[in-house]
């Protein structure tokens, strides 16, 4: 039979891994070496040449778009493909055989899935079932934990608590099974493979069948699969299957959620004889990237190992840009992508911001709103449509006006307080009947007595807390009285109970706030406004959360994690916030294995870009309230400089010609440095002035300190002492 259509247009490497005879074959694919091509091709090459049935074919995916798309590849080579082959992600195929075999799996014939929402709604009514307070035991946390032992394949009975703490998790994961079975058989997310894995190692003779049905079996990204997900691949595979699998080790960037990069090393221990190719040419980016990336991850040390090329252009050197703060960062940023739009032809679609933390996009978001640069935060809400964000807004509107009935009802029991939907009903009701506020009207029925004791107690305690956060404050700044707001409200210490990922998001994202607040106050000191600081950081806030974000088909800056960058690519990447304990993260320092899972974030982020790179990191951020002088990610320096080069933003002036005259002094506001002064640093130490750039209350030196290298401070805040 005529292959040409399937193989013609592949290279020596991808049609060596589509053609691989039947067995046991693991496909190591770089960035951008076309995997999604070889996993289509090869289904086609098993329907076209092997002659295998589509009845026969197992595809797993990661997500519904990528089921999709991998089925129409398919239909495009081989004709309609046969309604037999089953192709979709692991939650999706486990479904469809606890549809088909609901009896065995011990299921009602309709059960129900709940979604992430309706599963922590049931774990709440567990809760009070059990009277158990749930400020104590969060609902979010007790989730996460749920899933996590769910995803590891483990029950209740199979865990064995070590403290007081681990055997309450027992207990309430078990009261949460017993709910699930009492509400007629609901199953969640987690449920639905673990259910399946359950149902075919009970019924011998069902994955028997299976067995002999599934002859071929496909997976992608097969470097996030978690223990439950390999258990189950592997359950389905007897010593006649054929199995191809494809996978990066050096883009598995998901353990916080579960995943094991030591899957892809565990398969050629469980599976003897696997065979292993690898695609290492790249169809992405320029050779200059593909070279910085290569040496970071090589840095790695428990990897498989492969070295991406290309045979397209050199490409333009990397731009590191050293800013003095995170404003500086983002004015370069997006001074920089103006450039691009304006003289070199770029749209702003091709241009994506990535940073590790949704934080972060606050001040790229100001700068290009600032600019009237269109934007969308792929993935994700902007930073003033953030559900925490917004919760903290409207406890700011309730104290410029108590009468705002939106922001009342959106805090009155957030963090919760025990007022339930029963008494927000009879509070809406009054104050329609009377045609007041509900804050006026909760105040008349407290004062007529006419609520039950529990819930005239909690609004009590609402009432008054807004009553002290609206007095004196003891620091009279924005930014410090909102961070008194934040922390009498309860709204940090609600999101540091939730303790995943999106916990520290939602807890970083308050921080930021405050930031924003500090930077939004020192922009007003030059306007002569009389407006009430509140009063205009509240409409600030409203203006940035306007019509500036563009829409899906429209052409806007892309900004995002990098988490969310994953599988994407661009012409222009701006690779943001590389400093030590933001990228890598601070956690990761900590936790065994997760700082090179943060250098294999970082090398997704590098090889996202096509054809121009800018790295840049900031001397100063301000970090949870505080002003942090962090020094450059060891990922930046882990990269060969002879690929790099340094710039300056064109509204920075470099003082190269002073650099010279030593005994040119450096103005500050209460001291000067000469050119090759010593000065003394509270953190760096001792050090030697190289350096200055810019004026007044943004001038930079550039010091050589001993101990810690050179670095460029902004004197306003370096505190830098002469030696004596």
């Amino acid at each position: 039979m005529d292959s040409s259509n399937l193989i013609d247009s592949l290279n020596a490497a991808q049609r060596e891994a589509v053609t691989v005879p039947c067995g046991r074959t693991l496909i190591l694919a770089g960035a951008g070496s076309g995997k999604t091509r070889v996993l289509t091709h090869r289904a086609a090459w098993l329907l076209q040449v092997e002659g295998a049935s589509a009845y026969s074919i197992l595809a797993v995916t990661f997500t519904n778009k990528a089921a999709a798309e991998m089925r129409g590849r398919i239909a495009g080579l081989v004709g309609v493909v046969a309604g037999g082959m089953w192709i979709g992600t692991f939650h999706g195929l486990a479904h469809r055989l606890l549809r088909l075999h609901w009896r065995e799996a011990g299921l009602p014939q309709h059960f129900q899935i709940l979604d992430a929402e309706d599963q922590r709604r049931l774990i709440r009514r567990t809760l009070r079932n059990l009277e158990i307070d749930e400020s104590r035991w969060p609902p979010r946390q007790i989730q996460g934990f749920i899933n996590a032992r769910k995803d590891e394949g483990r029950r209740p009975e199979a865990l064995e608590p070590h403290d007081a703490y681990s055997e309450q998790m027992r207990q309430l994961y078990r009261a949460y099974e017993e709910a699930c079975r009492a509400g007629g058989g609901l199953v969640d997310f987690a449920e639905l493979l673990l259910r399946c894995y359950e149902l075919l190692c009970s019924q011998p003779t069902l994955l028997k069948h299976y067995r002999r049905r599934f002859r071929h079996i496909l997976v992608d990204e097969f470097q996030d699969t978690n223990r439950i997900q390999y258990d189950w691949l592997r359950l389905l595979v007897d010593s006649e299957s054929d199995v191809f699998i494809v996978g990066d080790d050096d883009q598995s960037i998901y353990g916080w959620r579960g995943a094991r990069v030591e899957n892809m090393q565990r398969l050629q221990h469980d599976e003897a004889g696997t065979r292993v190719l690898r695609l290492e040419q790249n169809y992405r980016s320029t050779r200059t990237i593909l070279a910085a990336a290569n040496a970071l991850i090589a840095r790695n040390s428990s990897r498989l190992g492969k070295h991406l090329w290309t045979d397209g252009a050199a490409g333009e050197p990397i731009a590191v840009y050293a800013a003095f703060s995170e404003q500086d960062e983002a004015r370069f940023v997006v001074e920089r992508i103006r450039s691009l739009i304006e003289s070199e032809g770029y749209a702003r679609s091709d241009c994506a911001i990535l940073y590790r933390s949704n934080a972060q996009s606050r001040a790229f978001e100001e700068a290009l709103f600032g600019r009237e640069i269109p934007y969308r935060v792929y993935g994700g809400l902007r930073f003033f449509e953030r559900a925490e964000i917004k919760d903290a807004l409207a406890y700011l509107r309730l104290l410029v006006n108590r009468n705002d009935d939106a922001s009342f009802e959106r805090v009155i029991n957030t963090p919760p307080r025990g007022i339930g939907t029963k008494t927000l009903d009879v509070l809406r009701s009054q104050a329609r009947q009377w045609q007041m506020s509900l804050w006026q009207a909760a105040g008349e029925l407290l004062r007529a007595g006419a609520l039950p004791g529990r819930a005239a107690r909690a609004i009590t305690a609402f009432i008054e807390l807004l009553d002290r956060l609206g007095g004196s404050f003891a620091d009279p700044a924005l930014a410090g009285r909102i961070e008194t707001v934040l922390a009498q409200c309860g709204l940090h210490e609600h999101y540091a109970k939730d303790r995943s990922e999106r916990g520290l998001d939602r807890r970083e994202n308050l921080d930021e706030l405050i930031s924003a607040a500090r930077t939004f106050e020192q922009v007003r000191e030059a306007i002569d406004d009389e407006v009430d600081s509140l009063t205009a950081f509240l409409a600030h806030a409203a203006l940035e959360a306007g019509e500036v974000q563009a829409g899906e088909q429209d052409d806007g800056v892309q900004l995002m994690t990098l988490h969310s960058a994953k599988g994407l690519e661009f012409p222009v990447v701006f690779l943001v916030g590389l400093e030590e304990g933001l990228f890598p993260h601070k956690m990761a320092l900590d936790e065994r294995g997760r700082l090179e899972e943060e250098r294999r974030l970082c090398y997704v982020g590098i090889t996202r870009s096509r054809q121009r790179l800018f790295l840049s990191f900031a001397e100063r951020r301000r970090l949870h309230g505080q002003d942090q002088y962090g020094t450059a990610s060891r990922f930046l320096l882990e990269l060969p400089t002879e690929l790099m080069q340094e710039v300056r933003a064109r509204f920075s002036v470099t003082r190269a010609q002073t650099m010279v005259h030593a005994a040119e002094p450096v103005a500050t506001s209460d001291a000067a440095f000469s050119l090759g002064q010593r000065v003394r640093h509270a953190t760096f130490g001792d050090g030697v002035v190289l350096g200055c750039e810019g004026s007044g209350p943004s001038t930079r030196v550039q010091v050589n300190f001993a101990h810690s290298g050179s670095k460029w401070l902004v004197v306003a805040y370096a505190n830098l002492k002469p030696c004596p």
